[in-house]
């Protein structure tokens, strides 16, 4: 099997496993983003993968974003002359040294804000070069000491400091579940992002564009759409 056909069926597979996923959660599947994680695949798979009509990629360095934006700019820069616009996104914790090589590269959605001196940094490049960024809290719901997120007791108070910044559009919140090899271990730290979503809702903190809800990876993402996810980061699904 060819590079073309076993990514294609890949994609079809991870699409179907999306469908069924917002099924069982009486969910339309069309309110579900899948950003592809592009860390461990070839230039050549992720052109594939773009003509098979993903939209939106994602990476966990600055530094391997960087590298995958240039790879691909005359790609990209093609299709935004025929109207299509391919999104980068920002899954991985951001340096704030890294801000600015960040920009460079044309990140549109920032997962991973952990801090108010990272927003504020984050709206001040932003504001340097004249466009919004979306970003979204990191919220470290299984309480692993490892794992990088506010916590979940003041994901509110940064939500509110955050969404007052003028370049910063506030759009969602992050959340890592914990690893494992069975999938419904990672429910209950999903189910407590979607519950802080409600109440930040209930209590109108963030505005309007704060709707969605990334959560989920290829091991787990099943679990993450049936308990309110939006965007689900499938990396080794699709490039295996």
């Amino acid at each position: 099997m060819g590079m073309r056909e076993n990514i294609a069926g890949n994609l079809s597979r991870v699409r179907e496993s999306i469908a069924a996923a917002c099924g069982r959660a009486r969910r339309n599947p069309r309110d579900v983003t899948m950003v592809a994680v592009t860390k461990t695949a070839s230039v050549e798979a992720i052109r594939t993968l773009v003509d098979l009509g993903v939209d939106d990629l994602g990476e966990s360095r600055v530094q391997s974003l960087q590298e995958r934006a240039s790879e691909l700019a005359p790609t990209l820069a093609e299709l935004a002359q025929a109207g299509r616009s391919v999104r980068w996104h920002m899954i991985g914790h951001v340096q704030r040294n890294k801000i600015k090589p960040l920009f460079d590269a044309g990140v549109e959605f920032v997962h991973s804000v952990d801090s108010l001196r990272l927003a504020e940094d984050l709206n001040e490049r932003a504001e340097k070069i004249g466009r919004l960024v979306s970003v979204m809290i990191q919220v470290n719901c299984s309480r692993e000491e490892r794992k990088f997120g506010v916590a979940v007791g003041a994901a509110t108070a940064l939500a509110e400091m955050v969404a007052s910044l003028r370049y910063v559009r506030l759009v969602g919140l992050m959340t890592m579940g914990p690893l494992s090899e069975n999938p419904e271990s990672t429910r209950p730290a999903f189910a407590r992002l979607r519950e802080l979503m409600d109440d930040m809702r209930r209590d109108r903190v963030g505005g309007p564009d704060l709707r969605h809800l990334s959560m989920g990876m290829s091991q787990d993402h099943l679990v993450a759409i049936e308990e309110g996810a939006t965007i689900v980061r499938i990396g080794s699904a699709l490039f295996a």
